[in-house]
């Protein structure tokens, strides 16, 4: 699998990889977002689509700014490099459902592991925000791919202009 990878796919693997630790560190053990030395009594979970989206957008005012930002913003954001590195890393996930499908299973289990050891929540509007993120990163891969493209072909025409 790496043997044959291209020096880029290489890199990528090394930034993939790095940005899985610090996503891990932040949703398990950062003390910032109350995860670190203490364990819940009880499982806290959201199974009802955009309950929670509806109650950040709405009660935004009362909340705050941050924990509105922090929700919403911060979980779509967190996962744009996941759809934005999959492509790079793997032909596979070149295709939009391949990353989407494959963003939307990674959050599913880093729900659960957040239910199962009672570190945060699981809630089924993370995983759509997170899927979205993973959608958006795919897209922007693709922005840059396209404008990469454009690119060299300008430049190969350039070239054989010249000579």
């Amino acid at each position: 699998m790496i043997k044959n990878a291209t020096k880029r796919q290489k890199f990528g693997w090394v930034i993939f990889i790095i940005y899985l630790i610090f996503l891990a560190y932040f949703l398990f053990f950062s003390d910032y977002f109350g995860r670190g030395g203490h364990i819940r009594e009880e499982y806290a979970y959201n199974l009802i689509p955009l309950k929670e989206i509806k109650r950040f957008i709405i009660y935004r005012h009362v909340v705050g700014l941050r924990s509105f930002l922090l929700n919403i913003v911060g979980n779509i954001v967190c996962f744009m490099p996941f759809g934005f590195f999959l492509p790079v890393i793997s032909r596979r996930s070149r295709r939009f459902f391949n990353t989407m499908l494959l963003s939307f299973l990674f959050s599913l289990c880093i729900e659960t592991t957040q239910l199962i050891f009672k570190v945060g929540s699981f809630d089924v509007d993370d995983m759509i925000l997170n899927s979205l993120g993973g959608m958006l990163g795919y897209i922007l891969y693709k922005i840059i791919q396209h404008i990469r493209v454009r690119r060299m072909r300008r430049g190969k025409a350039e070239k054989s202009i010249l000579h």
